[in-house]
């Protein structure tokens, strides 16, 4: 029997499975591209972008957003961009991949949520570190020219923000039952507009903050004092509401490691006459997804 003669054997197709084998290869190869590059915003991990007013958070954001800082106003309510990292800027867990990797691109996605500074608005970057959903990392984000004032209350605004952000991030590792309940959650103090000429460098910006939370420390233990509670009580909450090494003198954020705290101090600038100069946050958030 030929060749020829053995494909008559074969039933003849009709056009409706035809049609159907047709759209099957179609359609197959459209589903797992959008499987694997839609990600929703409710699985992208998330950088919380926090501190006082005026440190330039906002601008920061719309920087990281459109490529360029555009002109912002005070916050009143928390708001999300999604962000992709520069094609320059590598991502720890993609070390391994390849721009051809059909993932690649999706790992370099992730959402910035910028909250407002005011005191009063505070609450919002609080309620969110308590209860963090795919928080991935935390940039606080100073003045660096503002803290270098001994007569403003700036830096000492400034350091009771921070302390009460990091006295969270402790209080969820010691309330926590089980050690491996929290993961841990990296803090960047970015020092933005290292650009003026009375800005400190980001060096002093971790002994100036430092100095400044020890005071931030000293003051709220002693209000525990003042306050008529029980000796054994107070015992108990000065020792949950300190913040580092029990009984240090002065903070540093070395402290922190203990519990399982990593804060990191990097200087740069939205804005500024020669452009901005970010790269050092973006390789910090490339480093933490």
């Amino acid at each position: 029997m030929s060749w020829a003669n053995s494909l008559s054997f074969l039933p003849n197709p009709s056009p409706l499975i035809i049609i159907t084998s047709l759209l099957l290869v179609i359609a197959i190869p459209l589903i797992l591209h959008l499987v694997i590059y839609s990600t929703t915003s409710d699985t992208l991990p998330t950088i919380l972008l926090i501190g006082p007013s005026g440190a330039g958070k906002t601008a920061f954001a719309t920087l990281l957003e459109r490529g360029r800082p555009a002109a912002t106003h005070t916050s009143q309510i928390p708001f999300t961009v999604e962000v992709s990292l520069p094609v320059k800027t590598p991502v720890a867990s993609s070390r391994f991949r390849t721009p051809n990797d059909p993932t690649w691109e999706v790992t370099r996605k992730l959402l910035i949520q910028d909250t407002p500074g005011h005191g009063k608005l505070r609450h919002h970057a609080v309620d969110i570190v308590r209860k963090p959903q795919n928080l991935q990392g935390i940039i606080f984000m100073v003045d660096a020219a503002d803290l270098s004032s001994d007569t403003s209350e700036g830096p000492r605004q400034t350091a009771e923000y921070l302390h009460d952000v990091l006295l969270q991030l402790q209080k969820q590792v010691t309330d926590s039952k089980s050690p491996k309940a929290r993961k841990e959650i990296p803090l960047l103090i970015a020092a933005n507009k290292l650009d003026l000429f009375t800005a400190l460098p980001a060096t002093l910006v971790r002994t100036k903050l430092e100095n400044e939370i020890t005071k931030v420390r000293k003051s709220r233990s002693e209000g525990l004092l003042d306050s008529g509670i029980g000796a054994k009580d107070l015992d108990i909450d000065e020792e949950r509401n300190w913040l580092g090494e029990i009984g240090a003198g002065r903070f540093e954020f070395s402290q922190l490691e203990e519990f399982n705290i990593q804060v990191n101090i990097l200087g740069g600038n939205v804005t500024g006459a020669e452009g901005s100069d970010v790269k050092q946050w973006w390789d910090w958030i490339g480093g933490i997804l």
